[in-house]
């Protein structure tokens, strides 16, 4: 089984805002493919299950808010038995251009609370992960950037990333990191 994981904040509010590209993500996917989210109170996360041919996708969102995401990834995780290799974090990125999106196999939280909460329950900065752009930032500090809601025209320049991360998430798991980078990237 593999384990795609949006990060974002629960609740109308938070819906459109910048921070939850990650749920944005797994919404749109779980649209395409006709689920529905279901809300797993002891695991921490709305999950659907994706079934794709071969192998069975678990997308989650988890409903700890941002900042303790990692919570949810590990009850995941553990309950299922599913191994960090087999595991892909979405989330925004300040530092990326809107309408861009970045697979990468590791690296540091790089100030993103959301995955320095991943980093830290499961012990290790070698999860991948798939960053959407949200920059660049205007002068505001981050923590108030990040909640203000896309614009219409933002959307639209998301819309075609979204749609793109979706193939790049199918890649990703059939044909490993060094591919998708290359197509995706």
């Amino acid at each position: 089984m593999k384990l795609v994981v949006g990060l974002g904040n629960v609740g109308n509010k938070y819906t459109f805002t910048r921070h939850n590209v990650g749920f944005m993500l797994a919404d749109s996917i779980a649209l395409n493919n006709g689920l529905t989210f279901r809300e797993n109170p002891r695991l921490k996360c709305f999950m659907a299950n994706l079934r794709n041919g071969i192998d069975d996708y678990l997308i989650i969102k988890p409903t700890t808010f941002m900042n303790l995401s990692g919570e949810a990834v590990r009850a995941v995780m553990d309950y299922y038995k599913i191994p960090v290799n087999d595991i892909l974090i979405v989330y925004d990125d300040l530092s990326l251009e809107l309408g861009k999106m970045r697979f990468r196999p590791n690296g540091s939280d790089g100030g993103h609370n959301g995955i320095k909460s991943v980093i830290q329950h499961l012990g290790t900065k070698d999860v991948a992960r798939l960053k959407i752009g949200i920059g660049p930032q205007p002068n505001l500090p981050s923590e108030v950037f990040v909640l203000q809601n896309f614009t219409k025209e933002e959307l639209e320049v998301l819309k075609p990333v979204l749609s793109n991360a979706k193939d790049g998430i199918n890649c990703y798991f059939k044909e490993g990191m060094a591919i998708t980078q290359n197509r995706y990237n």
